[in-house]
C-alpha cells in the first residue's frame, strides 16, 4: 500500500521566511505490504488499515521537519526518461507521433529525453533523400498525421489493425534483441534524417529535452573516435534547428566485451573534448550541454576509467553520468523489491561516484542515467508491476537526499518489461507514482526529523532502515497547494505496522492523503492500482 498526504497550511509565522514550501505535505507511505500478499483473491476494496492479522502491534513515530533551509537543490527536471535506440529495430520509433503516447509523456514535462542504451554505439546516421524506399515498404505514418494547433506538433491516429501488427511485428523482434543481448553481440542499426525528425518531434510536442547519445565506437586505426557520421548528425540536426544536448557512448566500461576494443578513461576524455569542438563552430551548438561518461556500475575497473576520464575531461561535461540496474532480471522474485539491502546498495554507488568527481571537479552536478530495477530487459510481471514501485519510489528519495541532480528512468516505452508504457499504450504502475511525484514533489529537499525508532545494533551486523522518510517542498507548480507547500513520502517495510504522528511545524495541519494501492487479484503483481484521496485533520 502506498499513501499520499498533504495538509494545507504548514506554514510557520509570517516573519519567518521558509524555503517556499510548507502547508500541504503528500504522504506516499508503503504501508502493511503484507497485506498486499495475504490480501484476499479478488478483494478489490481498500486494505484493511485499523486491523491486519498477524501483523505486530503498531509504532508510534513522532516525525517533523525542518523548513529553515534546504538541504539540498536538485534539478527542475529531475526525473526524467530515456529511450532506447532499438525503438528502431522494434519498429515502434514509427508510432511516436501517436496522440496517446505523446499525451502520457506531457504528463511528465518538464523532463529530459535521453536517447541512448546498449544500442547506441552500433547507430549510424544516414540522411537518406527516400528513407521508406530505403527500407523497402510504406511509412506507415504518412497518412495519419494530423496537426496539433497549440504547438504545430505532428500527431497520429493509428488505426487498431496497424498497432496490432506492430504490436505481433515487436514481439518476433524482441526474441531478436534478447537473443543479441545474452550473447553480447549486437548488430547495425541505421537512423534516417526522416527518424531522427520523428524522434524530435515526439520530443518537442512532449515537452521534453532531447538528449541524444553518440556512437563512441566507431574507432580509427589508432583508436582514436571516428566523428565522420556524428558531424553528419550535428550537421542535419542543426540545419532543421533542433534543441539537443550531447553525450558519447554508453557503458563505455564494456567495450571490450563488446567489441573487442577497450577505451580507457583518459582517451575517451579525449573524444569528449573532440566532440566539444566539433559543436562549438555549429552556432546553435556552441553552447550546448554535454554529458557523460556514462559508466556502469562503480566497480574497481570502472572507478579507474571514471578516474581517468575526469582527468582530462572532468571540466568538459556539463555533468557526470552513471548507470545502474538493481537486479539480475533472470532471476528476480517479487520479494527482491522489499529486501533493504537491495535499496542501500545504491547509497554505496553514489559516494564512490562523488568521491571521484569531487577529487576533480568539486560540485560538479552528477546526474544517474538509466536506472532500471532489473537487468535483461525486465521480467514480466514483477518489473512492470506494483512491487517495483517500492524501489522506484525509494531510488528517487535516496537519490535527491544524497545530491544527485537528475535521475534518467529507463525505459518510458520500450521493449521489454521496465519500462513506465506498455504496448497498448497504457500507463502501468511506476507511471503513475512517476505521475504524482512530478506533481507534488519540487526540488527542495528538506530534513527530517524522527522520534520513536531507536534500535541497538547487535555486534557485526549493520541497521538497514525500513521506515524510509524523505521530505521535500511542494512542486511550486501545482496550483493546488500554495507557495510554502511540503511533501512527505514514508516507505515502510517493517512486518509491523507504523502509526505516524506529525509534530512540530506539522502538528495539527489539514492533510491531503493519496492512497495508491494494487488493484485485482495479482497483490503485489497487478499492473494496475486504485487511486483514493481523502482528508485528515491531525
Amino acid at each position: 500500500m502506498r499513501v499520499l498526504c498533504a495538509f494545507p497550511e504548514a506554514m510557520p509565522s509570517s516573519n519567518s521566511r521558509p524555503p517556499s514550501c510548507l502547508a500541504p505535505v503528500a504522504l506516499f507511505l508503503a504501508l502493511l505490504l503484507h497485506l498486499s500478499l495475504s490480501s484476499q483473491a479478488g478483494d478489490r476494496r481498500p486494505l484493511p488499515v485499523d486491523r491486519a492479522p498477524g501483523l505486530k502491534e503498531k509504532t508510534l513515530i513522532l516525525l517533523d521537519v525542518s523548513t529553515k533551509n534546504p538541504v539540498r537543490t536538485v534539478n527542475e527536471n529531475f526525473l526524467s526518461l530515456q529511450l532506447d535506440p532499438s525503438i528502431i529495430h522494434d519498429g515502434w520509433l514509427d508510432f511516436l507521433s501517436s496522440k496517446r503516447l505523446v499525451t502520457l509523456a506531457r504528463g511528465l514535462s518538464p523532463a529530459f529525453l535521453r536517447f541512448g542504451g546498449k544500442r547506441t554505439d552500433f547507430l549510424q546516421f544516414q540522411n537518406l533523400r527516400n528513407p521508406a524506399k530505403s527500407r523497402g515498404g510504406l511509412d506507415i505514418v504518412r497518412s495519419d498525421v494530423a496537426l496539433d494547433k497549440q504547438k504545430g506538433c505532428k500527431i497520429a491516429q493509428h488505426p487498431d489493425v496497424m498497432l496490432e501488427l506492430q504490436r505481433e511485428k515487436a514481439a518476433q523482434m524482441h526474441l531478436v534483441l534478447l537473443k543479441e543481448q545474452f550473447s553480447n553481440t549486437y548488430s547495425n542499426l541505421i537512423l534516417t534524417a526522416r527518424s531522427l525528425d520523428k524522434l524530435y518531434n515526439f520530443a518537442d510536442c512532449s515537452g521534453l529535452h532531447l538528449i541524444f547519445a553518440l556512437n563512441a565506437l566507431r574507432r580509427n586505426p589508432n583508436n582514436s573516435w571516428n566523428s565522420s557520421s556524428a558531424l553528419s548528425l550535428l550537421k542535419y540536426s542543426a540545419s532543421k534547428k533542433y534543441n539537443i544536448s550531447w553525450e558519447l557512448g554508453n557503458e563505455p566500461n564494456n567495450y571490450r566485451t563488446m567489441h573487442g576494443r577497450a577505451v580507457n578513461g583518459s582517451q575517451l576524455g579525449k573524444d569528449y573534448i573532440q566532440l566539444k569542438s566539433l559543436l562549438q563552430p555549429i552556432r546553435i551548438y556552441s553552447r550546448a550541454s554535454l554529458y557523460g561518461p556514462n559508466i556502469g556500475r562503480p566497480r574497481k575497473n570502472v572507478i579507474a576509467l571514471l578516474d581517468g576520464f575526469m582527468k582530462v575531461a572532468g571540466s568538459t561535461v556539463d555533468a557526470v553520468t552513471w548507470q545502474h540496474c538493481y537486479i539480475d532480471g533472470r532471476v528476480v522474485k517479487v520479494m527482491d523489491f522489499l529486501k533493504t539491502r537491495l535499496l542501500d546498495t545504491l547509497s554505496d554507488q553514489i559516494r564512490k561516484i562523488q568521491k571521484v568527481v569531487n577529487t576533480y571537479t568539486p560540485g560538479k552536478k552528477i546526474w544517474l542515467e538509466g536506472v532500471v530495477t532489473t537487468s535483461a530487459g525486465g521480467t514480466n510481471n514483477l518489473s512492470d508491476s506494483y512491487a517495483a514501485g517500492f524501489l522506484w519510489l525509494n531510488t528517487l528519495g535516496m537519490l535527491a537526499n544524497q545530491g544527485i541532480d537528475v535521475v534518467i528512468r529507463h525505459s518510458f516505452f520500450d521493449h521489454g518489461y521496465n519500462h513506465l508504457v506498455d504496448q497498448n499504450f497504457n500507463p502501468l504502475p511506476d507511471y503513475w507514482l512517476s505521475l504524482l511525484y512530478k506533481r507534488l514533489i519540487g526540488p527542495k529537499v528538506l530534513a527530517v526529523h524522527v522520534a520513536g525508532l531507536q534500535r541497538k545494533p547487535r555486534p557485526g551486523r549493520v541497521i538497514r532502515d525500513k521506515l524510509r522518510i524523505y521530505a521535500h517542498c511542494t512542486n511550486h507548480h501545482n496550483h493546488n497547494y500554495v507557495r510554502g507547500s511540503i511533501t512527505l513520502f514514508i516507505i515502510n517495510l517493517h512486518r509491523s505496522r507504523k502509526k505516524i504522528k506529525l509534530a512540530g511545524t506539522l502538528r495539527d495541519k489539514l492533510v491531503h492523503q493519496y492512497l495508491l494501492q494494487p488493484y485485482g487479484q495479482e497483490g503485489l503483481k497487478s499492473k494496475t492500482q486504485r487511486y483514493q484521496c481523502s482528508g485528515i485533520t491531525q
